[in-house]
């Protein structure tokens, strides 16, 4: 049987990976931001692709792993490529595009890589359809050949090229320089967030924290109310997808009463988060709230914050973000709060006044950043 591999981003692939085990997946491995993995004892592959697109958090999207194999000319790369089973899965209409990417390896020029693919996989299909031109006007298939150190893995992208698994689809609107949904769902499950202590985003933005926090507080897959490339796929019954939702309505924690609260000190995205936490059906268990970092008034005793301040480079000015950071170490330093702070600002602890107990190095979009992490 085939594995399926759900992509990370740097430094977030052990979260990914417990993610993958929680789900009850098995044969489990972590390869340069990818984590690899086979369906659980009893469950086919159709339905290993539909439960992983409906409830990983953190995963970027998961693959459909083709093949694996050292190529290191292109006669070798064009008939490995064959020789795999493109036709079992994609139909004689099917659109299929060809992306790729190489590291360290002797083929190196990635165009070159990705036009003897295609080639290859329309060879394939004309021995199985018999025929010399393709239509495609079928559902997508985007197939990605990755090469590093002359060793190529090919896959297809199940949940779809344009719209990652970050595309929850409750923000159709966001503030300047938003964190993606997936980076927001790593962040709580890496403060240990599970919807029973306090939780609060004093910088909330349009919402995305907080909203993941609710999502993982009442159990709502992340993926129920979006669609993903493979649901168009011939070979997979639509029942598999309509018995994944179904199964994942079934584990909603109804009864949830989270306290999550958050704040912004400007008024557009406060009404913006409000928007967005409706349209993710958890509106019910967020208070948002208008007001500065210094006018924060704590809502328990202890609590978990999350907190992606504004940066330096997007505030302008340093002497500001000095002064952001300063404020929130007078509001957390003196309470009992597990505090964690994402920013790229290596001056954050001297303006915080407090040494992190813990660091983790995280990239937020393309921006190179510290998980400071105050418990």
């Amino acid at each position: 049987m085939q594995n399926l591999i759900a992509t990370a981003a740097f430094g977030l692939e052990s979260v990914v990976k417990s993610e993958v085990a929680a789900l009850g997946f098995s044969e489990i491995k972590c390869v340069d931001s990818r984590v690899e993995f086979s369906p659980a004892d009893g469950q086919t592959l159709y339905e290993a692709i539909a439960r992983a697109n409906l409830w990983l958090r953190s995963a970027d999207r998961v693959l459909l792993k083709m093949g694996e194999f050292s190529a290191v000319t292109f006669d070798e790369l064009f008939e490995k490529t064959k020789a795999l089973p493109w036709d079992e899965w994609i139909p004689r209409d099917g659109k299929f595009i060809v992306t790729g990417k190489s590291v360290r390896s002797g083929l190196f020029s990635v165009p070159d890589v990705q036009s003897i693919v295609e080639k290859a996989v329309v060879e394939r299909m004309r021995q199985k359809y018999h025929v010399k031109w393709f239509r495609k006007t079928g559902a997508e298939f985007t197939i990605q050949v990755a090469l590093l150190k002359d060793i190529a893995t090919l896959t297809i992208d199940t949940t779809g090229a344009k719209n990652g698994l970050h595309k929850r689809g409750y923000r159709a609107k966001h503030t300047l320089a938003p964190m993606k949904e997936t980076m927001a769902a790593a962040l709580i499950q890496l403060a240990r967030y599970n919807g029973k202590k306090t939780f609060l985003d004093p910088c909330c933005g349009s919402g995305t924290l907080p909203i993941e926090a609710a999502l993982i507080a009442k159990n709502i897959a992340p993926g129920l109310a979006r669609k993903f490339a493979a649901e168009k796929w011939p070979r997979l019954p639509q029942s598999v997808w309509k018995d994944a939702r179904a199964a994942a309505y079934t584990k909603i924690r109804i009864d949830a009463e989270p306290q999550i609260f958050a704040a912004d000190i400007d008024p557009e995205a406060v009404e913006l988060a409000r928007a967005n936490a409706e349209l993710a059906g958890v509106d019910d268990c967020i208070i948002f709230e208008e007001r500065s970092v210094t006018q924060t008034v704590l809502p328990a005793e202890t609590g978990i914050a999350i907190i992606n301040p504004p940066y330096g480079e997007r505030l302008g000015k340093i002497k500001e973000a000095e002064a952001l950071y300063a404020a929130l170490g007078r509001v957390f330093i003196p309470t009992r709060w597990n505090v964690y702070v994402i920013t790229p600002d290596e001056f954050f602890e001297s303006s915080y006044k407090k040494t992190a107990r813990a660091k983790r190095k995280l990239f937020n979009g393309m921006i190179k950043t510290d998980y400071y992490q105050f418990f």
